[in-house]
């Protein structure tokens, strides 16, 4: 058998432990599916002395994660630290300098310089790869670079973010508020202390960013999605969803249009008979639509040490095979530029949730400022009063453009008879 490949690892948390113990454990099956064996040679962490689980003895251990890239006889690096900059971003560059192939999870890193890398590892001859930066184990990057390749995608969509979805499925469940679930989230381990990253939609928009420029053929434009998390859905706005015939989750959307590419993180109402509504606790999905192979479904485990670390792992079996190939489906000159899209002349449905005042010509005044922006009403449900004296009003929209909706919200903005800001959520196509 050939020579193995020689693998150096930044960062001992919960996917490197994963990353070592796939190898462990499918060692003679991933040696045959590689061609050769894979093998770690040297490691690197904050730590050296914390018990991991797994046997560090047998690799050498740096404590500068970047010398990493430096070592003797080490042809790939692997990187599990995080962050957009800093030592991830260190190793990065040098790795590639020095002509190691890299591999990493690191979504935030690829968001804001994924171009940068891929052009040095391209110029560098060496692989650029980050499967498992993307819904954890699910195979959306080969998906998108490689199955789909021969196809002009119009659409891809999906849910992100399995912290997002399992807070939204479990007060969908269990008709509980989100700060509760937040919390019960945390104390389990889905959700970090600062989960922000998580529930404003950051986490989500870099992933669709890289989705973007896959499917598209366009430059990394993570500056040009229009993010709104989960932060201010109530148990109120479940409810009215399943009413509806609607179940809430955090869709990302991009669409390359004649106007640009449009990209947004948002809460959406979703059909309870469209696939995405019925993935459920911390799964994850997309869907891309293709004009030859038709509309295509991802779903699995997007996140955890085994579904990640398999990622990472398939990653080094196609380096180990030579399979290199561009980072983005093709070489990084070949990317187009691509406008921001204006999502005002988008035309769908929206859902409208209101807290108000309980008190008379409150609906009249929130449905003088929808006629008055030219938008028509589909639905109107007034909810009886809060504990705090409050009304919910919750509107469904028809058809109509989006800047109609804006411009409706923006009259209201000022109305003393509102209690709180408004809610909005798009209503996704079926």
């Amino acid at each position: 058998m050939a020579e193995p490949l020689r693998i150096a690892l930044a960062g001992l948390g919960t996917v490197g432990g994963g990353v070592i113990r796939v190898l462990d454990e499918n060692r003679e099956l991933i040696a045959r599916r590689a061609g050769r064996p894979i093998e770690i040679v040297a490691v690197s962490a904050r730590d050296r002395s914390k018990d991991r689980g797994v046997d560090l003895s047998r690799f050498a251990w740096v404590d500068d994660t970047a010398a990493l890239a430096d070592q003797d006889g080490i042809d790939t690096v692997v990187e599990l630290v995080g962050g957009a900059d800093g030592p991830a971003l260190t190793l990065a560059r040098r790795s590639i300098a020095a002509g190691r192939s890299f591999v990493t999870a690191n979504k935030a890193m690829i968001a804001h310089h994924g171009l940068e890398l891929a052009g040095a590892a391209e110029a560098g001859g060496v692989a650029f790869k980050y499967e498992a930066a993307v819904a954890g184990g699910i195979p959306v990057i080969k998906g998108l670079r490689e199955g789909a390749a021969a196809n002009q995608l119009s659409r891809i969509y999906g849910i992100l973010n399995g912290t997002c979805n399992y807070i939204l499925t479990t007060m969908e469940r269990e008709g509980r508020d989100f700060a509760e679930v937040l919390a019960e989230a945390q104390a389990l381990g889905y959700a970090e202390a600062d989960p922000s990253f998580d529930i404003d939609g950051v986490d989500a928009a870099h992933k669709l960013s890289i989705l973007s420029s896959l499917a598209f053929g366009s430059r990394l434009a993570f500056d040009g999605v229009v993010i709104t998390g989960i932060r201010h859905v109530i148990a109120a706005d479940i409810a009215e969803a399943a009413a509806l015939g609607y179940r809430i989750r955090l869709v990302g959307i991009a669409e390359a249009t004649e106007q640009g590419l449009f990209q947004r993180i948002h809460p959406y109402l979703v059909p309870v008979d469209h696939p995405l509504a019925h993935v459920s606790g911390s799964l994850n999905a997309v869907v891309a639509e293709g004009n030859f192979v038709g509309r295509l479904l991802f779903q699995g485990r997007g996140a955890g040490d085994g579904p990640t670390a398999s990622a990472v792992v398939a990653d080094l079996i196609d380096i180990a095979r030579g399979e290199y190939g561009p980072a983005f489906a093709m070489p990084v000159a070949a990317l187009s530029e691509q406008p921001a899209a204006d999502a005002g002349g988008r035309v769908g449905k929206a859902y409208l949730r209101f807290i108000v005042q309980d008190r008379p010509g409150v609906l009249a005044e929130i449905a003088a400022a929808t006629r008055d922006a030219n938008v028509s009403i589909e639905s109107l449900i007034q909810r009886g009063k809060r504990p705090d004296g409050s009304a919910i009003v919750a509107i469904v929209t028809h058809a109509g453009p989006e800047r109609a909706v804006a411009e409706a919200l923006a009259r209201l903005s000022d109305s003393p008879s509102l209690t709180g800001a408004p809610m909005l959520m798009h209503i996704l196509e079926e």
